[in-house]
């Protein structure tokens, strides 16, 4: 019973994997940008959540209709700020660190470098029980927005114009922009749409965890394995790796020790590098 209930919360938290991880492969795959601003946009996402519910008593998911345009914004930014300078793959990687950072201490100035948690938080004491499993109501939310918001994307990118420009623009810039293709409004609308994910996926994360400004550290192990094993810009690879890690982190912390989740975690990276490069779930480069 121990190891069902593992493999259930860990496909449970998968879907808040998934979620962090789905804008930084879209950035990725789509955009050449390895953005890990990423992080800091999911971390004030969070802390914006935190605040409109602390200063306003805002239900937490509401407050995604403050943050969500917020950080699609912000992101688009961040984006017009790449383009400007002309950074390439390896230096987006270097300077969005740079600015992590800065957020960061932005992040302890405010708010301190405690953790904080919501004072009133009716979805951190729910919970729905299936016999002896539980399922706390936190990570059934984080599944649902992740499986919500992931399978639309994909569809999007699937079954519209705006989609096809959008596959056009990742595999070749340049001749999208020569086939009428407005490739900057493009590119900020694509680093828009994975702010707006950051927003919730920060959201649903403080839904469920106590926040400070040093945990985006924790997270980059977890959402580089979840884009890797799900192949780069792969939206729905993302989804299924997200699942992926969480059941395998679930099952090791219970059948071996929590202590060697990172272990087994970047050993499945590496086989997956060396039997699968483009991803476990990948077709294409962006599907």
């Amino acid at each position: 019973m121990n190891v069902v209930q593992a493999v259930l919360s860990g496909g449970l938290i998968g879907g808040l994997y998934a979620l962090m991880a789905v804008g930084l492969s879209l950035t990725w795959g789509m955009l050449r940008v390895i953005s890990v601003m990423h992080f800091a946009l999911i971390l004030i996402g969070g802390y914006l959540a935190l605040q409109l519910n602390s200063s306003w008593g805002l239900d937490p998911l509401l407050s995604i209709v403050v943050t969500v345009p917020a950080l699609f914004l912000l992101g688009a930014g961040v984006q017009w700020a790449y383009d400007t300078f002309r950074l390439t793959e390896f230096n987006s990687l270097l300077v969005s660190f740079g600015l992590l950072i800065v957020v960061i201490q932005i992040a302890t100035n405010i708010w301190t470098a405690d953790f904080l948690g919501m004072e009133s938080n009716r979805y951190a004491v729910g919970s729905i029980h299936l016999g002896r499993l539980v399922l706390p109501a936190t990570t059934l939310l984080a599944f649902a927005f992740a499986v919500v918001l992931i399978v639309g994307a994909h569809l999007v990118l699937m079954r519209t114009f705006l989609g096809r420009a959008m596959r056009a623009f990742s595999q070749d810039r340049a001749v999208a922009a020569a086939f009428g293709i407005h490739d900057r409004t493009l590119a900020f609308l694509i680093a828009g749409v994975a702010g707006a994910s950051a927003a919730v996926a920060g959201t649903i994360f403080v839904l469920g965890n106590h926040i400070a400004p040093t945990v985006p550290y924790n997270w980059f192990g977890t959402v580089f394995a979840v884009v890797i094993l799900g192949g780069i810009g792969n939206l729905m690879g993302t989804l299924w790796a997200g699942i992926g890690v969480g059941v395998l982190s679930g099952l090791v912390a219970t059948v071996w020790s929590p202590s060697a989740e990172p272990l087994v975690l970047f050993l499945a990276i590496a086989l997956a590098l060396v039997l699968r490069p483009q991803g476990l779930f990948a077709r294409s480069r962006v599907t």
